[in-house]
């Protein structure tokens, strides 16, 4: 009889570490979804077909948050950025209505971002480029140096790489964007009556998005391109 009534008795205390530790893992594993959301890496959620085909519409993407605040930004990455003012319609702006619980899980990290207030799009040009279009075969160039985009996506027929011709000089701590779609990407060509003249900040840059997450049969690394901005760098330039 002693003996049952040890085990009676530990069993509640038993229980109850128990349901403890489950709590304590969950509790961990929140802030640690939190901590990682907030200083590495990021979901979000492609609302628009300005980067197609690159990036279609109800994609997910990973995106990495030490860019650019520690790890350096490069020509032909895709970057998720806070809407630098006015690039975004009042419509796109505003916040679309969810249940808490998905507000919640955006928040710790635990669901993707709705992309509300984000735009993303492709690094043409860094502080200090000049980046033109277009040129006698219709090219892009930065720095003097053509540009041979496999990425972009065209109208049929069209040749050029921007429908309007364009010259612009990147200022310090801005980068100049552009959508893969050319014909169809409110990008840094077509914001230059806004306040920061097309040009993005970088401190308004969230990070770079690394790989497409969802759907599973769209998961792919997403590339920079570096051979196609081979070149465009002038501290590379030997005489």
């Amino acid at each position: 009889m002693p003996t049952a009534l040890n085990t009676a008795g530990r069993r509640p205390r038993s229980i109850w570490r128990f349901l403890r530790d489950v709590l304590v893992i969950f509790l961990a594993a929140l802030v640690l979804s939190f901590l990682v959301k907030t200083y590495l890496v990021r979901s979000f959620y492609i609302p628009s077909g300005s980067m197609e085909h690159t990036l279609e519409i109800n994609d997910r993407v990973i995106v990495n948050e030490l860019v650019p605040r520690l790890v350096p930004l490069h020509r032909g990455d895709v970057v998720v950025f806070a809407d630098p003012g006015g690039w975004l319609s009042p419509l796109e702006a505003a916040t679309p209505a969810t249940g808490p619980v998905d507000k919640v899980l955006s928040t710790i990290g635990l669901a993707p971002h709705d992309g509300t207030g984000y735009l993303i799009k492709r690094v043409i040009g860094l502080p200090g480029d000049t980046v033109t279009c277009c040129d006698d075969f219709g090219h892009m160039s930065v720095n003097g140096v053509p540009l041979d985009e496999p990425y972009i996506t065209l109208l049929p027929d069209e040749t050029r790489a921007s429908r309007d011709d364009f010259t612009v000089t990147v200022p310090d701590g801005s980068l100049w964007v552009m959508g893969d779609n050319r014909y169809n990407s409110r990008d840094s060509r077509y914001n230059r009556d806004k306040p920061g003249e097309g040009f993005v900040p970088l401190s308004d840059v969230a990070g770079r998005a690394a790989v497409i997450s969802w759907p599973s049969s769209r998961w792919t690394w997403l590339d920079n391109y570096p051979t196609v901005f081979a070149g465009t760098d002038p501290r590379s330039t030997t005489n």
